[in-house]
């Protein structure tokens, strides 16, 4: 006996298709990211994202409203692409908005900021390269002079702490030995 199964929007878009697009917006959230990260919170959004560079006082901070924010498009997207007759392919965007989400939730917050207990060494060359350049982000406390706004693609730390040297301003942290004696 077999169930009849209604899956009216994965049936109006080839599997394949969704999955690429899918993919696509988890490639594209990083440049989103990016810009989210250099324009908004380090320009008009920096009054919830100062608390990201200052020492966190509890398990929370200003700067958590950010993941709120923009979880809304996903899930608005998985909504209306799943329930509301909408393009079926909202709701892959939506899946891989989610998806660099909570990538980024793994390397930010439990990998980087270790807001989540981890007996997790990064080992690779490329998750210390990730680790050490949002370590030299923080480096500058106040919303301008930073280097290295995205996350899952990050420049080479030489060249970071090479601009940061460069630029040397108002808002830079006393040099810690480690960051600026390698060349």
């Amino acid at each position: 006996m077999t169930i009849p199964v209604e899956c009216h929007y994965m049936a109006r878009m080839a599997l394949w298709s969704g999955l690429l697009l899918f993919l696509f917006t988890v490639i594209g959230m990083e440049g989103f990211a990016y810009a989210a990260h250099r324009w908004v919170m380090h320009g008009p959004g920096w009054f919830l994202h100062k608390s990201h560079h200052r020492p966190r006082t509890g398990n929370w901070e200003l700067n958590d409203l950010y993941a709120v924010i923009f979880a809304v498009p996903s899930i608005v997207l998985i909504l209306g692409g799943v329930q509301l007759g909408w393009w079926p392919g909202c709701a892959w965007i939506g899946a891989g908005i989610a998806a660099y989400g909570a990538i980024y939730f793994g390397f930010h917050d439990v990998i980087v900021h270790r807001r989540l207990p981890t007996r997790y060494l990064p080992k690779s060359p490329y998750m210390k390269r990730i680790v050490q350049a949002h370590r030299l982000h923080h480096v500058v406390e106040t919303k301008a002079g930073t280097v290295s706004f995205g996350f899952l693609v990050a420049p080479k730390p030489e060249a970071l702490k090479a601009e940061l040297r460069r630029r040397s301003r108002a808002g830079i942290r006393a040099p810690n030995s480690r960051v600026f004696a390698e060349k």
